[in-house]
């Protein structure tokens, strides 16, 4: 955990290590602005490899945090046991405690694969259609580049702003274990700025769109 001047109430915090164009564009932003940044660090990797006495287990970072995702998260890397969920679930709770109360806003620090994940995932028909309540698609703009929120006041800014946006639909989303549905259940203001990994510029145009919207709100 990094502090950055005395401002807490935004949040930045990165759970996949090896999508550091995010981290990078962070830094930049919170040197000017102050902030928090939560950082979990695991040699560049996306996924938590660990031992527990004779056997080898992985989990995703951004599924630990529900039981059910914890469940579904290390299975789905071969191995998983009662020890594995509870030290699994200790770690994500302590993740959850660094994060003070009187956040107002919780940005998530993320970048993607070509194709693999955008904003299009949301849309009828597609993969994840069902997670999403609302889905701006702005055609001139990279479906790679784009927020995901929990809170529809953000949405309408930053879909107004031209951004690629998706409303999380924090009632009907499936429990996944990741950090959005935990904010969504829970009423918490959480943003996921997502851009192809190497797009620092991008990364820093959109955060810092983001940060003066929610300066404006302190006004």
């Amino acid at each position: 955990m990094q502090q950055y001047g005395n401002r807490n109430d935004i949040v930045f915090i990165n759970l996949h290590d090896d999508e550091f164009t995010s981290v990078d564009a962070a830094r930049i932003l919170l040197e000017t602005e102050g902030g928090m940044l939560i950082e979990v660090e695991n040699d560049l990797q996306r996924i938590i490899n660990f031992q527990l006495g004779r056997y080898k287990y992985s989990v995703d970072p951004n599924r630990i945090f529900s039981p059910k995702g914890i469940v579904k998260s290390l299975s789905e890397f071969g191995r998983n046991s009662e020890k594995a969920t509870q030290e699994v679930a200790k770690f994500g709770q302590r993740i959850l405690q660094l994060i003070p109360k009187n956040t107002r806003c919780i940005i998530a620090l993320h970048n993607n694969t070509p194709d693999l994940f955008s904003a299009g995932t949301y849309t009828i028909g597609s993969k994840r259609a069902k997670e999403a309540k609302k889905v701006f698609i702005n055609p001139v703009q990279d479906a790679d580049d784009f927020f995901l929120t929990t809170d529809n006041i953000l949405y309408e800014k930053l879909a107004n702003h031209g951004y690629n946006t998706i409303l999380q639909d924090n009632i009907n989303c499936n429990d996944d274990g990741s950090l959005s549905v935990w904010c969504g259940r829970r009423n918490i203001r959480y943003v996921n700025c997502e851009t192809e990994h190497g797009k620092t510029d991008q990364y820093y145009e959109m955060i810092r769109t983001l940060m003066d919207l929610l300066s404006k709100e302190n006004l």
